[in-house]
């Protein structure tokens, strides 16, 4: 097996960093990362949304019906 020098090394990271294909994997990572974050602060506030209103119909249930709204 041959040593990898520094200038192996070197000319490696430039190959990858000039590479295209490289760097369009790299954009795909992120945009999935930011779409994926999205998502969740649209699940946790769609989340809150629900429980809200779901509270609201229990309490107008309970004081017709003199129920419970236990979670």
């Amino acid at each position: 097996m041959g040593e990898m020098t520094f200038e192996a090394i070197k000319t490696s990271v430039m190959k990858f960093v000039k590479d295209e294909d490289g760097l369009t994997i790299v954009e795909y990572a992120v945009a999935g990362g930011l779409i994926t974050a999205a998502v969740a602060a649209m699940f946790v506030a769609l989340g809150g949304e629900v429980n809200t209103k779901i509270t609201t119909l229990c309490e107008a249930v309970q004081g017709a019906a003199g129920g419970n709204c236990a979670p």
